[in-house]
């Protein structure tokens, strides 16, 4: 059903009055899912932070991420890298006391990369501005680099190693992952220089074993 209603006239700016029409249509009656049916996300938006290092936070998701800032006033800063509106904001409190290592909360945060290509190229770019990896470990499913931002959280560069999710929730539930859930470390420079040298991907990101008398607890060692 359509409803047409005209407003009166409203007095305009100007040497005329106009007459404003608006069209409001209804549309047939709505239902909500079932309770039964399973509704999922459809996407992870973005993550805020707050922290008393504004301008430092900012600049340095700004320059690992390659965004660009969208908003930002003395209180709040909204930063893009695609086209939705803001994948990370900053909330800034001044005097805020630094997070706690030892306290319960969010372990890290993590970005899939397009390719194994990017993800190094990354690495290096970061790395000529002072930014270094606090860790690189294969977990097998993912090629992994885990780096900490001006206030100690971890954020995580990584790609898929595996072609299809499939393939890797195979890996995730096989006998390989049960052994070791958590990866074996990797030498980025090494991993540059195989790239480089042409070895296959299957190569390039295949999980070797854990070295001689080292468990897999061995590999949370960070920098």
């Amino acid at each position: 059903m359509v409803l047409t209603m005209l407003l009166k006239t409203l007095p305009m700016a100007g040497p005329s009055n106009a007459r404003m029409t608006m069209t409001t249509t209804a549309t047939a009656p709505r239902t909500l899912p079932a309770p039964t049916q399973r509704i999922t996300p459809e996407k992870f938006a973005h993550v805020v932070l707050k922290t008393a290092n504004f301008d430092a936070v900012i600049g340095w998701y700004a320059a690992v991420l390659q965004a660009r800032v969208a908003f930002r006033n003395d209180f709040i800063a909204f930063l893009t890298y695609d086209d939705e509106h803001h994948r990370v904001a900053v909330l800034n409190t001044p005097g805020s006391p630094a997070p706690d290592p030892a306290a319960a909360g969010v372990h890290h945060i993590a970005y899939t990369y397009a390719g194994l290509g990017e993800l190094l190229a990354t690495y290096r770019r970061l790395k000529a501005r002072g930014i270094e990896p606090a860790r690189c470990i294969n977990h097998g499913p993912t090629t992994s680099m885990y780096y900490r931002d001006p206030d100690g959280l971890r954020v995580e560069l990584q790609i898929d190693n595996f072609a299809t999710m499939d393939e890797a929730h195979a890996y995730l539930t096989g006998p390989d992952f049960a052994q070791n859930p958590i990866g074996v470390i990797f030498d980025p420079e090494q991993l540059i220089r195989d790239y480089e040298a042409g070895l296959t991907f299957d190569d390039l990101v295949r999980r070797p074993p854990l070295p001689p008398g080292k468990t897999p607890m061995d590999m949370r060692a960070e920098r």
